[in-house]
C-alpha cells in the first residue's frame, strides 16, 4: 500500500507592510511624546531653520511643526508600506524596508530635536541647533536602516525575465561595423529642470547650501536624460549628449553575453533612470526593448534602447571573433 508524502509546508511569509510601516508609526507617537512633556514650556514661534553655524533663520508655530511632520511622516510611511505589499522594487523588499527605517528617523529627529530645543526659550532667536544634531540623527537612521533590514528578512526569489535569444550578424571576414542610438526621457528632462529652478529660487531665498545641493541633483539627473548607446569592436560605451564624456564604458573583454529582452524598469530595478541593484545594474529610461550583457564577473548590465537585438547580434559577432582569435 502506498502513502503519500506530505508536502512540506511553506515557508513563512513576513508581514512586510506593517513592518515597513512600523518606524513611522514608533517615530510619529515618540514626537507626540516629546511635545507632551514639552508643550507649556514652548514659545509662540519656534526656531524651525538654521544655518551652518547654528543660528536660527526660519520660523514657524507648534501646530504648523507638528502638522507638516505628521503629514510627511503619514506620505512616507504609506508610500513604503504600499511598495512592499507589492514586492516594488522586485527582489529589493529588503533594502526598501531599511531605508524606510532610516527615512522616518532621519524625518522625526529634527522635529524632536527642534521640539526639545525650544523648549524653556524666551525668546527663539536665542535658540542653538549644533552641525552635531544633524550627526546624530544621520547616525540614528543608519541604526534604525540595521534594524529594518533583520526584520524584514531575506527577500523571497521572485520570477525570473526570459533570456533574449542570441544571434550574430553575418560579417565578412576583416570587415568592422558600429551601432549607435541615442535614448532620452522627456519626463527627466522635466524633472532636471524643475529642480534647477526651485535650487536657484531656494538659493536666492534660503541660502545657497541647500540651493546648491538641489542644483547638483538637478545636472545628474540632466546628464541621464540623454545618452547616446554605442556599440563596437571595443565593446558598449554610453555618452550623455549634454556632456560628452563618456558615463559608462563595459570593454569587450568583460562581456560574457549579449542578449536583448523586454524590460519593466518599475518591476525589476525599482523605478526609472540610472539603477543599482544586487546582481546587476542599468540605464533605464522607458520600458520595452533592451540590450542585456552578462559581464565575466557574473553581474548584469541593462540599458532600454531601440533596436537592441541588433546591438547584442553586433556585440556577439566580435565576441565570438575574440573567442576565435583566443584560440588559435
Amino acid at each position: 500500500m502506498m502513502r503519500s508524502v506530505p508536502s512540506a509546508p511553506p515557508a513563512p511569509v513576513r508581514p512586510r507592510g506593517w513592518i515597513a510601516a512600523l518606524p513611522f508609526l514608533l517615530v510619529t507617537v515618540c514626537l507626540g511624546g516629546v511635545c507632551a512633556v514639552v508643550a507649556d514650556r514652548l514659545p509662540e514661534r519656534l526656531a524651525t531653520h538654521f544655518g551652518l553655524d547654528g543660528r536660527p533663520n526660519g520660523y514657524a508655530s507648534t501646530q504648523g511643526l507638528l502638522w507638516w511632520s505628521l503629514a510627511v511622516l503619514l506620505a512616507a510611511g504609506a508610500g513604503t508600506a504600499a511598495l512592499s505589499r507589492r514586492a516594488l522594487p522586485a527582489r529589493s523588499g529588503r533594502l526598501l524596508i531599511a531605508t524606510g527605517y532610516f527615512l522616518a528617523v532621519v524625518l522625526g529627529y529634527p522635529a524632536a530635536a527642534i521640539l526639545w530645543g525650544n523648549a524653556g526659550a524666551a525668546d527663539a532667536a536665542a535658540v542653538r541647533m549644533p552641525l552635531l544634531q544633524l550627526a546624530a540623527s544621520l547616525g540614528a537612521g543608519v541604526l534604525a536602516a540595521g534594524l529594518g533590514w533583520l526584520l524584514a528578512g531575506p527577500d523571497p526569489e521572485g520570477p525570473r525575465p526570459e533570456p533574449g535569444r542570441v544571434r550574430r550578424l553575418d560579417l565578412p571576414a576583416g570587415v568592422r561595423a558600429g551601432w549607435t542610438r541615442t535614448i532620452s526621457s522627456l519626463p527627466m528632462a522635466a524633472l532636471a529642470a524643475l529642480m534647477a529652478c526651485v535650487g536657484v529660487v531656494l538659493g536666492v531665498s534660503a541660502g545657497w547650501v541647500g540651493g546648491g545641493a538641489l542644483l547638483l541633483c538637478a545636472l545628474l539627473v540632466a546628464v541621464h536624460c540623454s545618452v547616446r548607446v554605442t556599440v563596437d569592436k571595443r565593446g558598449l560605451t554610453l555618452t550623455p549628449v549634454l556632456f560628452p564624456v563618456p558615463l559608462r564604458r563595459i570593454p569587450l573583454a568583460g562581456v560574457a553575453e549579449a542578449t536583448s529582452r523586454r524590460i519593466s524598469p518599475l518591476a525589476e530595478y525599482g523605478g526609472w533612470g540610472y539603477r543599482i541593484r544586487p546582481g546587476g545594474s542599468g540605464l533605464l529610461l522607458r520600458s520595452g526593448e533592451g540590450l542585456v550583457l552578462r559581464r565575466t564577473n557574473g553581474r548584469e548590465f541593462v540599458v532600454t534602447v531601440d533596436d537592441a537585438a541588433t546591438a547584442a547580434a553586433l556585440l556577439t559577432t566580435y565576441l565570438d571573433r575574440q573567442r576565435s582569435t583566443e584560440g588559435d
